[in-house]
């Protein structure tokens, strides 16, 4: 993790502080009614951080009222125009992303610069992979055997010097592609050279299904090796499938432990109640939980409580009864058809007023 810290609102990233989940809206930002409601979805899902896109002059004092309604620190995505990243600031923005080499000459970015310092808002250093500078002058140290992530680190580490020349500190890195090898060797090689919190992602990463296994695989090796302050899935999706995915991945690196993790068998022929309806049910009914818990639903009696052994709460059961079970232990064996309602008993018991 990184050794630097930047506060973005009232959460503080780096430095060994938690690893923070973020997504953004697909809303028109000029529509505040719409992108407040999708931010309020991606609260309850848990997001920390939500970045918006601001395209236009509208967009950019919406944010004014966007923020006055919502509890988590808003950042404004900004391309191009250098007078949009002013105008958010001036509206609240909690921190703002730009990719400095699309805002245009360098008198600009120390405008952005200027404002940002005096207000005290930090700045995400967006390079991606698709987005590269046409001439780069710095010279790595070290580097790695991915032509493409030397590039755009080179990219980076030039965009850093420029601010550090400014003096602006306030900065969060990211170096995003599509590809998974290139994004990984990028961070790695980024973690080396720099001290500055790192935002984590691979952009575009795809659909629900295609883009959870490219984001799962890339910031899984990136999470074991330690790297990564902030994390976004990017999918083309609903945002909130975005936060789920993000935990679950964090969870299953051992990073950060937030929410429940479903423990379900694959079934086969001994299989006697409908384990995949059930898993589902399951999962949608635990969805809102923050507390980290180990539910599992198992389709066999016989070997149901002794696999799962180190679940919290678990449900098997057979063709005419269900049981549930707590850390291996059968605590009710009841009739099929009770067994969701049974279920929820205890999970509220466990839960204690836990619930978000």
């Amino acid at each position: 993790m990184s050794k630097m810290t930047v506060k973005i609102g009232g959460i503080v990233i780096g430095g060994g502080n938690l690893i923070r989940v973020q997504s953004m809206t697909n809303t028109d930002t000029r529509d505040v009614k719409k992108t407040v409601a999708q931010i309020k979805k991606l609260e309850k899902a848990g997001c920390e951080l939500v970045r918006v896109s601001v395209p236009d002059m509208e967009s950019a004092v919406a944010l004014k009222k966007i923020k006055s309604r919502i509890n988590i620190p808003l950042i404004a995505d900004i391309h191009f125009d250098h007078r949009l990243a002013i105008e958010a600031i001036k509206n609240g923005a909690d921190k703002i992303r730009i990719n400095p080499g699309n805002i245009g000459s360098e008198e600009k970015v120390k405008e952005i610069i200027k404002y940002a310092k005096n207000a005290k808002v930090p700045i995400r250093i967006g390079v991606n992979s698709g987005s590269l500078k046409k001439q780069v002058n710095y010279n790595l140290k070290i580097k790695s055997k991915n032509k493409t992530a030397n590039y755009m680190v080179a990219s980076l580490m030039e965009y850093i010097e420029f601010f550090e020349k400014n003096d602006f500190y306030d900065l969060v890195l990211s170096l995003k592609s599509s590809e998974v090898e290139e994004c990984v060797e990028a961070y790695r090689l980024a973690d080396k050279l720099t001290d500055y919190p790192l935002h984590i992602g691979i952009t575009e990463a795809g659909t629900e299904k295609s883009g959870v296994i490219k984001s799962s695989v890339g910031l899984g090796i990136l999470l074991y090796d330690g790297i990564g302050d902030t994390i976004r899935v990017s999918l083309s999706a609903d945002p909130v499938e975005e936060i789920y995915t993000a935990y679950r991945i964090l969870d299953v690196t051992g990073r950060r432990k937030y929410g429940v993790e479903i423990i379900s068998c694959p079934t086969c022929a001994r299989t006697e109640i409908d384990v995949i309806k059930l898993a589902s049910k399951i999962e949608k009914l635990t969805l809102g939980i923050s507390k980290p818990l180990k539910i599992a639903i198992m389709g066999c009696v016989v070997n149901g409580p002794g696999e799962a052994k180190n679940a919290d709460l678990g449900i098997s059961g057979s063709k005419n009864f269900g049981v549930i079970f707590k850390n291996g232990q059968i605590i009710k064996k009841i009739p099929k058809q009770k067994v969701i309602k049974e279920f929820e008993k205890e999970l509220n018991k466990l839960l204690k007023g836990d619930r978000k």
